[in-house]
């Protein structure tokens, strides 16, 4: 990095951090916003709900494939440039989507949209390692989990409000003003460094072909996958063989090529690689974690959305306050302190959440989430600082890349664990429960006898009270399957994440980043 650089990141780099962290964070937000609007959108444009899901998953898909190709397009097209064009396709996409005029329309530019904004969490990260001194990496950290953890809490609750008070096509033309903004602020405050500027480069069309092909096919299998019945459908079992093919073939290329799509080498450095796999789990645990909260929420225990998403909203309150401290702390004490301190407190609160029960009440409901806030602006923060601490400044955006699309896939896979523990363990639980549910079974005549008093048939005929009292008590009975189900996943994933723990001995702070002396 040259003198002048330096010079200009040092003096602006709160503003710097602004220019790239503002479409960075609407980005974010629009991985989730459009859940909640789902069947708003699914009745205006006379859709069905599953077709209306691919609004959701078209986004996913481009976006998990543009992560990785950020820093090839980076060093081909010049990382300004490319930045810039990034957030213009994001704004200008955003626009279109508002405006679509039926599905297939609105799935097209949610692909485009996706395209726009993949490489805009890879390259804001890589900008704010090098606007920001080597000791003060921490806190640009802070700046930029502060965006990738709130992002997708506030998502929900401001897509809802947006919905429902004006419409639904201004969850994303409220991206339109933003994005000017953010092309403005980076035309005038973002600067190559000499290793950034635009390169002649052969382009590995095999490589381009392979990731995308594996990537795309993984994406849909994770979104769609429970909805299938996974392996049990032969379209599943079809795209999962042509996404692990793909992939596969994709890293043998990889190594042979002249100018590859990720250089594949960084995972040589054992920080890296094991901060990364660390990265997997943590958004592993954290996005299956916020999905299995407010399904929880809602379907056994009758808090409506608004509620639900206060207990998501305010538990992030929590991350938000942890990551700044985190950011002064890192530098004063040893950071693998604060990554196994984070993690035990994040494995602390899905355990929480593996002990309740349909009677729970809100505080005990709102602890797990604040601790799940606290340990993970704890980890995260140091975690991310970490692993990038042993990576040269001109290999940043490859690195950057690399973490990002390892943290999307574990949160991808978060979400379709989760969601398939829930359903899969919900029918055992049922099937062990209604094993109890005879004519003959003492508990059970208790229990008919009482739902019948109480449902007012004791002056009916016995098989018509008796009856009735089944319709409640099966009732009863799937709604204890479920919170069995709830507590068994939530252990499981309390098991995964305290089993990563011994991994934060591996990791060791490097300085392969910082600057060459004279320069800051």
């Amino acid at each position: 990095m040259n003198t002048g650089t330096a010079n200009v990141a040092a003096t602006n780099k709160w503003i710097i951090a602004i220019s790239v962290m503002l479409p960075t964070l609407i980005e974010i937000i629009d991985t989730s916003v459009v859940n909640v609007s789902l069947d708003h959108i699914r009745g205006s444009l006379s859709a069905g709900i599953d077709e209306a899901t691919w609004t959701i998953t078209a986004y996913l898909v481009s976006n998990a494939i543009i992560i990785p190709l950020t820093g090839w397009f980076s060093r081909m097209l010049g990382r300004k440039f490319y930045l810039i064009l990034s957030i213009v396709v994001f704004t200008v996409s955003s626009f279109l989507c508002g405006s679509s005029w039926n599905l297939q329309s609105l799935i097209f530019f949610r692909i485009l949209q996706g395209i726009g904004g993949g490489a805009l969490q890879p390259i804001s990260q890589a900008i704010l390692f090098e606007a920001f001194p080597f000791q003060q990496r921490g806190t640009a950290m802070a700046v930029f989990g502060v965006g990738i953890l709130f992002g997708p809490i506030i998502g929900p609750l401001m897509g809802g409000w947006i919905t429902d008070n004006w419409s639904w096509q201004w969850i994303f033309f409220i991206n339109i003003p933003i994005g000017i903004v953010s092309i403005l602020m980076c035309m005038i405050f973002i600067s190559d460094p000499h290793y950034m500027k635009k390169q002649k480069m052969k382009i590995d069309y095999m490589g381009l072909s392979l990731l995308t092909l594996g990537l795309a096919t993984l994406q849909i299998v994770l979104d769609k996958g429970q909805q299938e019945d996974w392996f049990s459908s032969g379209y599943i079992f079809w795209l999962t063989l042509i996404s692990a093919c793909s992939l596969l073939s994709f890293i043998i290329v990889e190594f042979f090529a002249k100018d590859p799509i990720l250089h594949l080498s960084t995972f040589k450095n054992r920080t890296f690689t094991t901060g990364s796999m660390m990265a997997f789990f943590v958004f592993f645990n954290l996005f299956g974690s916020i999905v299995l909260l407010p399904i929880l929420l809602q379907t056994q225990l009758g808090y409506t959305a608004t509620l639900a998403g206060k207990v998501l909203g305010l538990g992030g309150i929590a991350t938000l306050i942890t990551m700044p401290i985190v950011g002064i702390l890192i530098n004063r004490i040893n950071p693998k302190w604060l990554i196994a301190i984070g993690t035990l407190i994040a494995a602390y609160s899905t355990l929480l959440l593996s002990q309740f029960s349909l009677d729970v009440d809100y505080i005990t409901v709102f602890l797990p989430r604040v601790f799940l806030g606290i340990g993970t602006g704890l980890l995260f923060v140091p975690l991310m600082t970490m692993t990038m601490s042993g990576i040269r400044r001109e290999e940043m955006g490859n690195a950057t890349a690399i973490f990002n699309l390892l943290r999307n896939i574990g949160a991808s896979i978060g979400v379709a664990f989760v969601t398939t523990m829930i359903s899969r363990h919900s029918q055992i639980h049922q099937f062990q429960l209604t094993e109890h549910l005879t004519p003959f079974d003492r508990n059970y005549q208790i229990a008919s006898a009482n739902a019948a008093r109480v449902l007012g048939y004791n002056g009916f005929a016995p098989f018509i009270a008796r009856h009735a009292a089944d319709g409640v008590i099966y009732s009863n009975t799937l709604k204890q399957a479920s919170m069995l189900a709830f507590n068994d996943t939530s252990f499981i994933i309390f098991t995964i994440l305290l089993s990563i723990l011994p991994l934060v001995l591996l990791i060791k702070r490097g300085r392969g980043g910082a600057p060459p002396p004279g320069t800051h």
